[in-house]
C-alpha cells in the first residue's frame, strides 16, 4: 500500500488549452527540454548500463515524468528519453523493448486535456498517476528512467515561519524571497531541504539500482548572487508590487497581501549538491546549465506576462480570488514595460540547471 503523507499544497498550471492556459503559454519551459535534449542522450549513452539485470531482465522500459503538467511539453521531454534510450539499444544492435511512460502530477492537474493531446506516435503506453511527487506514487523499483522538468522549484507548502507575524521571519510587503532578509531566505532553504529529501527518497524506493534521473530547474549559478537579482526575483518582485498597488486602490485588504507568499525556492549549485549528497541515495553523474535558446531573444513583455499568469493564476485565485485577475495582470503587464531594460541579459544571473543521478545499488 501506498505510504499516506500530510495535506500538501497544491496549485496546478492553468488547464484547458485556451488562450491563457498554461498549453499555449509555456514556450519557456518547452525551450529548457530542447536544450536538454543533448544531455539526456549522453547520459543514456554514456551511464545506463543494459546488462544490468535489473533492466534488461524487463519486458519493458519504463519511465516516469514528475510534474507534467498539462502537456505538450511533457511529450517533447518523453520524446527525448525514448529516442535516448533507442540510439542506445541500436548501437549495442539490439531491439529495443516496448516503453510505458507515467505521467505524474498533482489530482487537480488537468489530466483531461493532457491525455487528449497526447501524440498519436504509439511510442510508447502511457499512464497517468495523480498525487505530490513528495512522497511515493509509483511500486518499488518500476522505474528505469525518471524526469523532472521545472517543477521541482515548487515546495509542498509555503515554510510557517514565513506567515507568523511573531517570526523574524515574517515576510510582510513582499511574496517571496529576496536573498537579502536572512530569516526569510533560510526558512524558505530548510523548507527545500526537507521537500528535495523526501523527493529524493521517494525516488530511490520507485527507480532501480542502477536507474538514472534527470532534473530540470531554474536556480542561481556558483558564488554569492542574489534571487532578487535573477529574472525570476524580479518577476516575483514586480507581482508583489502590482498587489501592493491594487490594495491602495482599495481592492484587496492589504493583510491579504502580508499573508500571501510563493511556495517556490530557487536553489542554488551548492545546495543541490549539499541536499544530494547528505540524502546519499544517488550519486551524481553529470551537472550543468543549459544554453536557453529564449536567453538569445529579446525580452517579450506580453509573453511574459501571460505566462506567469498561467502559472500564478491557480495560487493568486486560491488567495485572492478570481475577481482580480484581469485587472492585476493589467498593472502587471505596465509594470514589466516599464522595467523593460532591467531584463537584458547581462542583469540575469539565474540559470536553467540539470543533474543526472544515478540510483545507488542496495
Amino acid at each position: 500500500m501506498a505510504p499516506t503523507t500530510e495535506t500538501q499544497e497544491a496549485y496546478p498550471m492553468k488547464g484547458g488549452d485556451g488562450l491563457t492556459s498554461y498549453s499555449q503559454n509555456s514556450t519557456y519551459q518547452r525551450g529548457v527540454i530542447d536544450a536538454a535534449k543533448d544531455v539526456i542522450v549522453r547520459a543514456v549513452e554514456e551511464k545506463l548500463d543494459l546488462t544490468n539485470p535489473n533492466i534488461n531482465s524487463c519486458t519493458s522500459f519504463r519511465i516516469a515524468d514528475y510534474g507534467c503538467s498539462t502537456g505538450p511539453n511533457t511529450f517533447f521531454g518523453m520524446q527525448n528519453v525514448v529516442h535516448a534510450v533507442e540510439l542506445k539499444y541500436h548501437s549495442i544492435q539490439q531491439s529495443p523493448p516496448e516503453f510505458q511512460v507515467f505521467f505524474n502530477d498533482h489530482v487537480d492537474n488537468d489530466f483531461n486535456i493532457l491525455f487528449k493531446s497526447i501524440p498519436p506516435s504509439g511510442q510508447y503506453f502511457a499512464a497517468g498517476v495523480p498525487g505530490s511527487f513528495y512522497q511515493r506514487v509509483l511500486p518499488k523499483a518500476s522505474v528505469h528512467f525518471a524526469h523532472c522538468s521545472y517543477a521541482l522549484h515548487w515546495l509542498s507548502k509555503v515554510p510557517k515561519e514565513i506567515q507568523d507575524k511573531t517570526s523574524p521571519a515574517w515576510n510582510k510587503g513582499k511574496i517571496h524571497y529576496t536573498g537579502v532578509e536572512k530569516h526569510v531566505t533560510k526558512a524558505y532553504f530548510v523548507q527545500f531541504q526537507k521537500d528535495m529529501d523526501i523527493f529524493l527518497k521517494s525516488r530511490a524506493e520507485e527507480l532501480v539500482g542502477g536507474g538514472l534521473m534527470v532534473l530540470l530547474l531554474p536556480g542561481l549559478p556558483k558564488g554569492e548572487t542574489l534571487f532578487s537579482k535573477t529574472g525570476a526575483g524580479m518577476l516575483h518582485a514586480l507581482l508583489g508590487a502590482s498587489l501592493m498597488d491594487l490594495a491602495k486602490k482599495g481592492a484587496i485588504n492589504e493583510d491579504k497581501v502580508d499573508s500571501f507568499n510563493l511556495p517556490q525556492y530557487h536553489p542554488s549549485v551548492e545546495d543541490l549538491e549539499m541536499v544530494i549528497e547528505m540524502n546519499n541515495c544517488f550519486s551524481i553523474e553529470s551537472f550543468g546549465t543549459l544554453d536557453h535558446p529564449m536567453r538569445h531573444l529579446p525580452f517579450d513583455v506580453k509573453r511574459t506576462s501571460a505566462q506567469v499568469r498561467a502559472i500564478m493564476e491557480a495560487i493568486v485565485t486560491d488567495h485572492f480570488g478570481s475577481e482580480i485577475l484581469d485587472q492585476l495582470f493589467e498593472i502587471y503587464t505596465k509594470k514589466l514595460t516599464e522595467n523593460y531594460l532591467v531584463f537584458e541579459k547581462e542583469i540575469r544571473k539565474d540559470c536553467d540547471m540539470f543533474l543526472v543521478l544515478k540510483r545507488k545499488s542496495n
